[in-house]
């Protein structure tokens, strides 16, 4: 039985103008592979540590294989591209429960 999957990301902003460009081409891409936005930079309330830069977005796929396939796509691949020199970036996947 596959299990959702995770998508955390972490995105110290640096341009915000071509940022936006990268926010505006994520959202048809995720739901592509069946993924949706559970966390799309939110308020923080640190409660130990250190407070992440930036902005945290968690994204839900239902399989680690659709999340994969999604970061691999076209569409994101494309997206990707409009971020770079935009923001200093942290994304992992992680597997949820069963």
């Amino acid at each position: 039985m596959e299990v959702a999957a995770f998508v955390i990301y972490q995105a110290e902003v640096l341009d915000p103008v071509q940022y936006e460009k990268y926010k505006a081409k994520t959202p048809a891409s995720i739901a592509a592979y069946g993924g949706r936005f559970i966390v799309r930079g939110g308020e923080i309330d640190v409660l130990e540590g250190e407070a992440p830069l930036g902005r945290t977005v968690v994204v839900e796929f239902p399989s680690m294989r659709a999340a994969r396939e999604w970061y691999a796509s076209d569409a994101y691949t494309e997206a990707k591209a409009l971020r770079e020199g935009a923001v200093r970036t942290r994304a992992y996947i992680v597997d949820g429960v069963e």
